[in-house]
């Protein structure tokens, strides 16, 4: 197997065999896992792509990424050299392009990916706080792709993902944004703990399969519910709980704030205490010293942690 030499001098002569440009090649395909992906990241051909790999293959003495199914995974010694390839080019970079210092009238637009539920949540208090900085801004919200956050994050295809707090993930950094809890909506006039296990619920989620968080939380505890609907939408949701008098969701406060439901509808604290849920901004650590995504990180925090949101805390 491959070994880096991390105390091995530097040997200048031998720089004319070395072709810098396959390496960042080679991060482009790390990161998205597939050459069409890299091959569109760097502007080239699939076939340009495929060369250069073959000549990196040959040049390090390993085959660098094995295909699985549609996706390219790489190898022990890429895994083993992917950190020391990237912290050079990044060395590089910042020798060769300098950055500018960063002024805000300089920012012309924020991508970010986000589920459509949260959507309401925070992009009306984004686009109000920057509007009154007078910067001529264009917002893009996409939808959320958690499968290929890391690679969209990566390839700066999104600035920032605006997601519940997901397990640790390598190379992407976090941080709160909002703490929401859960209510309940029903006719119901009446609400207990015995009362909101035997009722038949709605559950909303994106996902064909799997519990939903609330239902993790009562799992937990050792309890279940009956879910007789699964939608995709809140709003859904709540047009079906008043044609079922005795039906129940469960939501985020700061969600259902932000939505029309019938004056028939009763909101109860829930009869059980769950964690809070914590919703946040990710970005890739690649960016984390760079000018313009520290302005934006710092104005985002600002709306949220200042009092300026309009989400209610507990």
């Amino acid at each position: 197997m491959n070994h880096i030499h991390n105390t091995s001098p530097l040997e200048v002569a031998h720089f004319h065999r070395i072709d810098i440009n396959l390496y960042p090649l080679f991060i482009a395909i790390f990161e998205q896992k597939s050459i069409s992906k890299a091959a569109q990241l760097l502007c080239i051909s699939q076939s340009a792509v495929s060369h250069a790999l073959q000549r990196l293959r040959t040049q390090l003495g390993d085959d660098l990424f094995v295909r699985s199914g549609q996706k390219m995974l790489p190898t022990p010694y890429a895994e083993q050299i992917y950190q020391p390839i990237q912290m050079a080019l990044l060395s590089i970079q910042k020798i060769a392009m300098p950055q500018q210092d960063f002024m805000p009238s300089m920012l012309q637009s924020i991508k970010i990916a986000i589920h459509d539920e949260i959507e309401p949540i925070i992009f009306p208090q984004l686009v109000n706080h920057f509007a009154k900085q007078n910067l001529n801004i264009q917002f893009f919200s996409s939808k959320l792709d958690r499968k290929n956050m890391l690679a969209d994050l990566s390839a700066q295809q999104i600035d920032f993902v605006i997601d519940l707090v997901q397990p640790f993930q390598a190379h992407l950094q976090f941080e709160n944004l909002i703490e929401d809890y859960f209510v309940v909506c029903t006719q119901q006039t009446k609400m207990d703990l015995s009362l909101y296990l035997s009722s038949p619920h709605i559950g909303v989620s994106s996902r064909r399969t799997g519990l939903l968080l609330e239902d993790i939380y009562l799992n937990r505890q050792q309890l279940s519910r009956q879910i007789f609907l699964r939608c995709q939408h809140y709003s859904t949701a709540l047009q079906v709980l008043a044609q079922h008098p005795n039906a129940i969701l469960t939501i985020p406060q700061s969600i259902l704030k932000h939505l029309h439901y019938s004056k028939d509808l009763q909101i109860h604290a829930l009869p059980i205490e769950l964690p809070k849920i914590n919703m946040g901004m990710y970005w890739h650590e690649h960016v984390k010293h760079n000018a313009r995504h520290q302005f934006l990180r710092a104005e985002i925090l600002n709306v949220f942690h200042s009092g300026q949101a309009t989400a209610v805390l507990p």
